[in-house]
């Protein structure tokens, strides 16, 4: 059985692990994943089976548009991957934080990411709502001018049940 539940700082180590062996997601620092599990606890999420990690979304509150989360990150451990887990973790963050007025969904992807574009696509589609794709940061604002653009995926408005 799956388990939701907020990040501690001791899932860090499991996030960094899973993001390494994705091979496909931009691996941060170590410490910036026990940042994000001690520090970004209320906009993030774990999922566990038997105690293992086996996915997380980080994420966090725009400053300037507080009804935005931000996505971060999303990663699913590759023996669970193909059955909607990540769209779970997303909508289970989602459900926590319509206390904290979350309205929009916002997130960044490369356009070679076809199954991040489709994630996020599908969440749309599944709350009945818009999907708008604009640049966010182009290729050359990459220092070692080695990255694809990042397209900003922004989903909402969200209608929660009371």
């Amino acid at each position: 059985m799956i388990h939701f539940r907020k990040p501690t700082e001791n899932d860090g180590s499991e996030m960094y692990r899973i993001v390494k062996q994705s091979k496909v997601l931009d691996v941060n620092s170590p410490y910036s994943y026990l940042m994000w599990s001690k520090y970004f606890r209320k906009t993030s999420i774990i999922a566990s089976c038997e105690n293992e990690v086996i996915g997380f979304v980080t994420g966090f509150l725009q400053p300037e548009t507080p009804n935005t989360l931000f996505v971060w990150q999303v990663a699913v451990d590759e023996k669970y991957r193909g059955h909607g887990l990540a769209t779970k973790l997303i909508e289970q963050l989602l459900v926590r934080l319509r206390k904290e007025n979350v309205t929009y969904l916002e997130a960044t992807v490369t356009p070679s990411n076809i199954p991040s574009s489709n994630l996020f696509k599908g969440i749309a589609k599944k709350q009945k709502t818009n999907c708008t794709i604009f640049e966010c940061f182009s290729e050359n604002q990459f220092p070692d001018g080695n990255h694809e653009r990042e397209l900003t995926y922004r989903i909402g408005p969200f209608q929660f049940p009371n």
